[in-house]
């Protein structure tokens, strides 16, 4: 995968398919977000281009699409990796120690929060709450819970998931 999220072409498919679900919704009321989500599934994450596709063919503005995919969070600007790291910076975590564990984890894997590394294997983020504060300081790494971490965890964590 390379640093775009693109992986062995597939462009023109998935511009085909960009522009069926364009059509599946053209005539509908409030398909916006449901468009989005599909596109992002294809694409992995909503670049620019993806988003003046979808101004066109739906006829909504540019302006109102970018508003959508910055305002509510399931949306991404950026391409995630193939394990999406996301660490709870809530409250909680927070306060035991999810600041140190942040840092550990840009440090192992070279990025900063909100981007992907350049193999494409990881993408980190910061999230405000997961919903396990007795677990604190708790991260993700898409399905998967880590919990009551310590900073040096970090690296027999990532560990398993590039030995995978």
């Amino acid at each position: 995968m390379d640093s775009k999220g693109c992986c062995c072409g597939g462009i023109d498919e998935k511009k085909e398919k960009l522009q069926q679900i364009i059509e599946k919704y053209k005539s509908t009321r409030g398909a916006l977000i449901p468009v989005l989500h599909e596109a992002q599934e294809i694409y992995g994450y909503l670049p620019l281009s993806v988003q003046k596709t979808i101004s066109e063919g739906l006829n909504v503005p540019l302006s109102e699409i970018y508003g959508v995919v910055t305002f509510y969070t399931q949306f991404s600007l950026e391409p995630k990796g193939k394990y999406n790291i996301q660490l709870c910076m809530g409250t909680a975590c927070y306060v035991k120690g999810a600041g140190i564990i942040l840092d550990k984890l840009k440090e192992k894997l070279g990025v900063e929060v909100g981007k992907c590394t350049e193999d494409g294997m990881f993408s980190l983020e910061a999230c405000r709450c997961i919903g396990a504060c007795g677990l604190a300081p708790v991260m993700m790494i898409n399905e998967d819970v880590y919990g009551r971490l310590s900073p040096d965890d970090i690296e027999g964590i990532i560990e398993k998931y590039i030995k995978d």
